[in-house]
């Protein structure tokens, strides 16, 4: 019952809280991205994207700060918008964690905090990323995580437990068969003491090195002729043909130096990862599924850095930019952009000398100007972790309708599978 409210609500717009969402397009928009019918047919490619830790309140914050009143995310253009509720069945826990976040949308099955595409009693559950390969399929992963991290792995990997990441790798190359695997976590590939092509114990964070459990997994992926790259200027050289494995740090592609230094500098954009997978997956003439993580959205937001989640969330917003380009020129593209919880319990609130500031990483933050004016807000901070608040949804492309009758995370899996048609088993 709360579903088909919530899909009648969507259908009409959601209101003066949500201007503008529901169906943006409506029957006669003119626009590239919004061809009549479109919708109906199946997706040959899905475009998966996660903003990691984005909560409504993170996309309001990235849009004020970067286009203003009147301008629009890419992400708030997307045809039909909605939003998700994001409790786990965790028996001991409200509050979900990215393990048991993205094991929803991956499997379509609510478990617990640090599973990995299993359900509560730790058994495999098939995931959208084995059944695009099941359909033929190529398939990818891009973060500027770990590439092993929760998100990227519930997609492409089985385990009980969220922090054995060797094993996860092990599984993309092995078993999965991921074609395309872009992100930081080279540390994991590598056993200890093998010192992979980023140096054990850099300057910037003495505590990374080498320590996977499953031998070298980066030998173990050239044997399985994967290209294996690790800076900038080697993916930009590499073919756009034939599988890809790239890790462009020790851990996640951005350093934690100190509280007055940037934070947010991946080795490599968002946008470019996102774009050379799409041109090696696009060659597949059964489609492919990709899906692109921006960690930075939740990394920063646990540390209370407000900059760092605008940067962040703008590289999102541009590679979402890239997707659209993609999906204009390939009309049975499925494009989904979702939070997999909200972090930071974000509030956006006007500058007043006499509130509350918190402390620590908890402080207000600002002030920030709104884009194109001379005015300014602040950003405050209620938990250094994550909450229960709902999260955005939006979609566009064949099958995107059914996100206006989204209610439960599980539901944008469901979306998806059927967008794509690959059944119900």
């Amino acid at each position: 019952m709360a579903g088909a409210a919530l899909a009648l609500v969507l259908a009409g717009g959601v209101g003066a809280g949500f201007p503008g969402w529901g169906d943006r397009g409506g029957p006669d928009r003119d626009d590239k991205h919004h061809e009549r019918g479109r919708d109906r047919d199946r997706a040959k490619n899905v475009i998966f994207i996660v903003g990691d830790g984005m909560g409504i309140a993170h996309r309001e914050l990235i849009r004020l700060a970067t286009v203003g009143r009147e301008g629009e995310l890419e992400m708030n253009q997307l045809r039909y918008q909605g939003w998700a509720q994001t409790d786990p069945a965790d028996p001991e826990e409200v509050v979900t964690d990215s393990a048991a976040g993205a094991t929803a949308f991956s499997t379509g099955v609510r478990s617990y905090n640090g599973a990995i595409a299993v359900d509560l009693d730790g058994d495999p559950v098939r995931t959208l990323l084995e059944r695009a390969e099941r359909a033929g399929k190529s398939t990818g992963l891009v973060t500027t995580s770990q590439v092993t991290d929760a998100t990227p792995a519930a997609f492409g990997s089985h385990v009980a437990d969220r922090g054995n990441q060797s094993e996860i790798a092990r599984q993309y190359l092995e078993e999965t068969g991921v074609e395309v695997i872009l992100g930081g976590g080279e540390d994991w590939w590598y056993p200890a003491g093998d010192e992979g092509r980023w140096p054990d114990n850099p300057e910037t964070d003495p505590t990374e090195a080498s320590k996977g459990t499953a031998g070298n997994l980066v030998e173990r992926a050239e044997e399985l002729r994967y290209r294996y790259v690790s800076t900038a200027e080697e993916l930009a050289d590499a073919p756009d043909r034939g599988k890809l494995l790239g890790l462009f740090a020790n851990e996640e592609m951005f350093e934690h130096v100190g509280p007055a230094a940037p934070l947010y500098e991946p080795s490599v954009p968002l946008h470019d990862m996102a774009d050379k997978a799409l041109d090696i997956l696009s060659r597949d003439r059964d489609g492919f599924f990709l899906v692109i993580e921006e960690e930075g959205i939740d990394e920063m937001a646990h540390h209370g850095h407000g900059q760092e989640v605008i940067d962040s969330g703008q590289a999102l917003d541009e590679t979402v930019a890239l997707a659209r380009d993609f999906a204009a020129r390939h009309r049975d593209t499925l494009i989904v952009v979702v939070g997999d919880h909200e972090t930071g319990g974000l509030a956006i609130e006007l500058v007043d000398d006499g509130d509350e500031s918190g402390e620590g990483e908890q402080a207000e933050e600002g002030p920030f100007t709104l884009a194109g004016t001379d005015l300014t807000f602040m950003v405050d901070w209620t938990t250094g972790g994550h909450t229960g608040a709902a999260t955005p949804a939006s979609a566009e492309g064949p099958g995107a309708d059914a996100m206006v009758g989204v209610r439960d995370n599980t539901d944008i899996h469901d979306l998806v599978r059927d967008a794509m048609r690959t059944g119900r088993h």
